[in-house]
């Protein structure tokens, strides 16, 4: 009876790890899927980057919020504030600008062109279908006062420009104003709203739309235009390219156009409140399907698959913005909009790697009677300690482990509830920096909420989590290794 179903648990194992298997690989082969993975990842080292430019300006050499406000010596840096500042503008507020360039050249690289020019390109359209301008008409405030009456007032009741135009001109004679109109005025430049998180659903959709059409156009030999032998390769390639750039640029200008014409919106407003908004309400917002995420990646996980890879590209364009959400109102010293975001995730449900089996180490020292299993748990602890668990992952192993997969699955999920309630209820901190995703436990939580020890006791909570949620676990697959073993 026992063969028979052992013989059955295997059957059903293997159409299990075949099934996910199946669809991995089509994640695996997904063309978009990979390039947009690809793209954060290569962009990481900006981030990170830039992350340091926060924890400096805010944590360290900050006179209110950082660690000038306990020890004021460190103060004597704050000449050098403006670097940092910039570190992170340059790299968190333009994350859209760079990203969009390094999907760009992913897609092109997946469509057999090389060069750098593709990544141009794909800055290029971006630029084209984002505005540069703004008109400004009739600024003015509202609001109620305590009788209930509503109440409005223009800039002009405000300032006296008469006034103003009169004492300009009595300083400057030569060359005197004749008007000046406080109800209306122009803008140039781009808004950080495009350049950071908000317009980066837009950075991708027009890279893939844009390189796609672009690949089109450069594979019709029709277009392209051909030099003589004697014109360096490097000229030559730029005449071949020449019209299939001009007739892609057309055709993304022309649908940023028809958008605006269509929907009285420009395109990045248009797919931030249709597209980006909704999905991170939906999923960003919501503990639910967050969990369900992480049942996803850990199944992924138990038949060998990295499931943090296969849903990168969808969970990366989500948890980012609503981080970089964070950091930018941390920064300008506002309210914390957002619960969930990727660090949180990478604090709550990924600490000691996929499945937080640094749990699992843990209760092997404290529980396990085998020197096998501790071997293994002695192996992994430290590359455990920076979220490193492949050693544990195919040495226990996990992969298709009936017994372990239990806890391997549904640890994250209660690690990342436990978190959730941990930052809704304001015992911990909401996380507000960027740390890299080899931190170890408790310093990530101490530094993802800007210094605050109650990230890093919260973070230290979760991991005692872990280690209960896989305790009984582990005391059941060393009694069926006793077995098998006995049996043998």
């Amino acid at each position: 009876m026992s063969k028979i179903f052992q013989r059955e648990e295997k059957f059903y194992m293997d159409a299990f790890a075949d099934t996910l298997g199946r669809v991995g690989a089509a994640f695996g082969q997904n063309k978009y899927l990979n390039a947009i993975k690809n793209a954060f990842q290569n962009f990481m080292p900006a981030t990170i980057t830039g992350a340091i430019g926060v924890l400096w300006t805010n944590v360290l050499v900050n006179s209110s919020t950082g660690l000038g406000a306990l020890w004021k010596p460190i103060m004597a840096l704050e000449v050098l504030n403006p670097i940092f500042s910039a570190m992170q503008y340059a790299t968190i507020s333009c994350i859209t600008i760079g990203v969009t360039m390094l999907l760009a050249q992913e897609i092109a690289n997946a469509n057999g062109e090389t060069g750098a020019y593709p990544a141009l390109l794909g800055f290029i359209l971006w630029l084209m279908v984002t505005p540069t301008s703004a008109n400004i008409t009739s600024l003015a405030i509202s609001g109620v006062d305590k009788a209930g009456k509503n109440i409005g007032l223009s800039l002009t009741q405000y300032i006296d420009f008469g006034k103003i135009v009169k004492d300009f001109n009595a300083l400057n004679p030569a060359s005197p104003l004749t008007e000046v109109n406080g109800g209306n005025f122009s803008w140039s430049g781009i808004f950080s709203s495009y350049t950071g998180a908000t317009g980066l659903f837009t950075g991708l959709i027009v890279a893939i739309v844009g390189l796609e059409i672009y690949n089109l156009f450069r594979k019709n030999d029709a277009l392209k235009i051909k030099m003589p032998e004697q014109v360096p390769p490097g000229v030559a390639k730029a005449f071949e390219v020449l019209i299939p750039t001009a007739l892609t640029c057309i055709v993304i200008g022309a649908i940023g156009l028809i958008c605006q014409l269509v929907t009285k919106a420009e395109l990045n407003a248009l797919i931030y409140n249709s597209v980006q908004a909704p999905l991170q309400k939906l999923v960003g917002d919501n503990i639910i399907a967050v969990c369900i995420m992480y049942v996803i990646i850990m199944l992924f996980w138990c038949v060998g698959i990295h499931g943090n890879n296969m849903l990168a590209a969808v969970k990366e364009p989500i948890f980012r913005p609503l981080l970089y959400a964070n950091v930018a109102a941390y920064t300008s010293k506002q309210a914390i909009p957002n619960v969930m975001n990727l660090t949180m995730l990478q604090m709550f449900a990924e600490f000691g790697g996929s499945g937080v089996t640094i749990g699992l180490v843990i209760a092997i020292f404290i529980f396990s009677r085998r020197e096998d299993n501790r071997t293994i748990a002695g192996i992994s602890v430290v590359p455990g300690l920076f979220n490193i668990n492949e050693t544990m992952t195919f040495g226990i192993p996990l992969v298709l482990n009936p017994i372990l997969d239990i806890p391997f699955i549904f640890a994250p999920v209660i690690t990342m509830i436990v978190g959730w309630i941990l930052v809704s209820s304001g015992f911990c901190p909401k996380i507000v920096i960027e740390v890299p995703w080899t931190m170890p436990p408790v310093i990530l939580g101490f530094l993802a909420t800007g210094g605050n020890i109650m990230g890093a006791i919260s973070q230290l909570i979760v991991v005692a989590v872990s280690v209960v949620v896989y305790i009984p676990f582990l005391i059941a697959y060393e009694s069926y290794q006793n077995k098998q073993a006995a049996a043998e």
